[in-house]
């Protein structure tokens, strides 16, 4: 549902309403009465996914960013160190020698 800013010409009041795009527009302040008028204010998006202007043609640094967002991202395999495989055999030869 759509949201409409009205503005008293008595009071100088901003306020909003909720209205259907078939609702007859406000025409009284909800604080002094007076008459209103609807006005125009900016509206804040942001267009997400590809097929838009910053996806497509990025700039240097923002390539940059994305590939170092990348590499921070990425799962890293764990490998055990050298050390760490010479204790698990010198175990695995241990359990398994005859005593």
């Amino acid at each position: 549902m759509p949201i409409y800013e009205y503005q008293c010409q008595k009071c100088g009041e901003i306020f909003e309403v909720f209205q259907r795009n078939g609702d007859k527009p406000a025409t009284n302040c909800r604080h002094c009465s007076g008459e209103v008028k609807r006005i125009i204010s900016p509206t804040g998006f942001i267009l997400k996914g590809e097929g838009f202007y910053v996806n497509d043609y990025p700039s240097e640094s923002r390539k940059k960013g994305v590939a170092s967002e990348k590499k921070d991202t990425e799962p890293k395999t764990s490998k055990p160190s050298p050390a760490v495989k010479t204790e698990s055999v010198k175990k695995e030869a241990e359990s398994s020698a005859p005593a």
